[in-house]
């Protein structure tokens, strides 16, 4: 995984690399939202709905991320989500680590009313069975976010 800047997304990056042990990813129950306090307002958790094309739930959508874009995308679809670029940005990066199994990292701009704001991300794949992915824990966090 390149550098990841941000210390929150590091450590959560860390978090997942300690609950996988010697398997290709953990599963959601290997996680406790305790334990990641340090960052659950800027986690999104992700149901994987098998098909063609891949579809994705949001489970969790964190407060820091829903007040800092001015929607809720908890209990909802990814095609829910109103901004079309970012949609189709999050589309992508979803089904690419559903496909692989392979966590992603990125660093990205968007802008948020009329401006633009830059954020690092990481995607990390979660399985219940150990073989497929079923959902993706994904940290977000924008540049100008407190360390």
């Amino acid at each position: 995984m390149v550098d990841i800047t941000h210390p929150k997304l590091r450590r959560l990056y860390e978090y997942w690399e300690t609950k996988r042990g010697e398997r290709a990813m953990p599963s959601r129950a290997d996680l406790d939202p305790i334990e990641m306090t340090f960052v659950i307002g800027n986690i999104i958790l992700v149901d994987v709905i098998d098909g063609d094309p891949l579809r994705f739930r949001i489970r969790l959508h964190g407060t820091n991320l829903s007040q800092r874009v001015g929607y809720e995308l908890t209990g909802k679809m990814l095609d829910d989500l109103p901004v079309n670029e970012f949609r189709q940005l999050a589309q992508e990066s979803f089904a690419r680590v559903a496909s692989s199994g392979e966590p992603t990292y990125g660093r990205r701009d968007r802008a948020i009313d009329g401006r633009f704001a830059r954020y690092e991300t990481v995607i990390m794949p979660l399985s219940g069975d150990g073989t497929s992915v079923d959902r993706l824990l994904v940290g977000l966090i924008y540049d100008d976010e407190k360390h």
